[in-house]
């Protein structure tokens, strides 16, 4: 019995998944949108982690004050448009994993080998990047970490790709299919398997019950601005309204504010309710401590600020309270400090959170007792916490019990 010969079964599968939308034209339109998305998340991931964790030469940017509302919005907003972009993107090109041999030449086997760890790598980052947003943790490896060395990895993979494909793409970056053109296979006459899922001329429009190409670019672009429009209201308050499938909506929870992590939570109801409670503020061997009292008797400052996560969603709010340049005054120490904050909670990753100088010296930087008129509901932080302008959610340190000048 003769074997199959593998070029003609290929051949024939190429030419059962020929389609206007498969095509190297397609691929690369795609491929334009799903890189201006993984560009956007990647620069906004580099911030967000700089501010969590500083190298020495970062710079910690205080104006506009929703600054970090903005680049995180955007952040988890083109990371879930990235997810309808990169499975049409799949669509387009998969049969290409069909042809024979699967390895070519040095330079084809890079390039199957940067398509396997950008597919592999982009498929993880943004199914665990979608659960993080609701805050639900399924798997043994730290979250941060590897989403932050997996963008890495996406990004190194991508950057292999195009410049292998670099000639593919400056063809086709911004030329369109001649009249008649269309994705279906030639004659079996040896160029079948390389030309089936390519644009090959003299063919009739779209064969009866196949999208066009056009149409197909049309019903990804309404997916993903759907998706986009339903969620991000959770970031971006003039999308509040359509905002129906994100995990947080504006203007929800106590004080009108969401919070993520309750005082039942943090194990801290029963410290922060005493009536011994004192803010310790300590500049080397000089120190104080402020009763709730003492604190609401110094000089009140009522700013606008956002509360930003690093799960995408935010909420402007009024913050009332003391300003971290008066407590400093009140010990001695200078107005552009670093400083250690030290939260009542008995353990957790932000228990104790450093705010670097800019931050300080900042007249928008409080210790809030209130907030949007009233005082401070035990989940945002009662009796009093940390707001500064610009700052990731995870490091306005609530429930505070020390501040400490480095």
């Amino acid at each position: 019995m003769n074997k199959p010969d593998p070029q003609r079964l290929t051949e024939a599968l190429a030419a059962k998944f020929a389609s206007p939308t498969r095509s190297t034209r397609l691929t690369v339109v795609l491929g334009r949108w799903l890189g201006i998305s993984f560009t956007i998340c990647f620069l906004t991931g580099l911030f967000s982690h700089g501010l969590q964790n500083p190298p020495s030469w970062m710079f910690f940017p205080t104006r506009p004050v929703w600054i970090y509302q903005l680049t995180q919005g955007l952040h988890v907003t083109f990371g879930i448009a990235a997810i309808p972009l990169l499975l049409a993107k799949l669509w387009s090109v998969y049969p290409e994993l069909l042809k024979w041999p699967p390895v070519k030449s040095v330079v084809h086997g890079l390039e199957r080998a940067s398509i396997a760890l950008f597919i592999a790598s982009s498929l993880l980052q943004l199914t665990t990047g979608l659960i993080n947003t609701y805050k639900w943790y399924p798997w043994p490896f730290p979250f941060r970490e590897t989403h932050y060395w997996l963008s890495w990895v996406i990004w190194g993979s991508l950057l292999l790709h195009i410049a292998v494909k670099l000639p593919a793409i400056s063809a086709h970056w911004r030329s369109r299919p001649a009249c008649g053109e269309t994705a279906v296979p030639k004659a079996a006459d040896g160029g079948g398997a390389a030309a089936a899922v390519g644009l090959v001329p003299g063919t009739d429009s779209t064969a009866p019950g196949r999208w066009s190409r056009r149409a197909f670019l049309t019903g990804v672009a309404a997916a993903t601005g759907t998706l986009v429009v339903t969620t991000a209201g959770q970031s971006f308050a003039w999308l509040a309204p359509a905002n129906l499938f994100a995990p947080r909506r504006m203007e929800t929870g106590p004080q009108g504010v969401p919070v993520n992590r309750t005082a039942a939570e943090a194990k801290v109801t029963e410290l922060a309710k005493s009536s011994a409670w004192a803010l310790m503020v300590r500049s080397g061997s000089s120190s104080r401590s402020f009763t709730l009292a003492e604190l609401r008797a110094l000089p009140q400052h009522s700013h606008d600020l956002p509360i930003a996560c690093v799960e995408g969603w935010s909420q402007m709010a009024t913050w009332r309270g003391v300003r971290v340049q008066d407590l400093l005054a009140a010990v001695g120490a200078p107005a552009a400090a670093e400083l250690r904050f030290t939260s009542l909670e008995p353990e957790g990753a932000y228990r104790i959170m450093n705010m670097a100088a800019e931050y300080t010296r900042d007249d928008k930087t409080l210790v809030a007792l209130e907030l949007n008129g009233s005082e401070l509901d035990l989940d945002h932080g009662y009796p009093a916490r940390i707001i500064a302008p610009g700052r990731p959610g995870v490091l306005q340190t609530k429930w505070l019990q020390s501040m400490e000048i480095l």
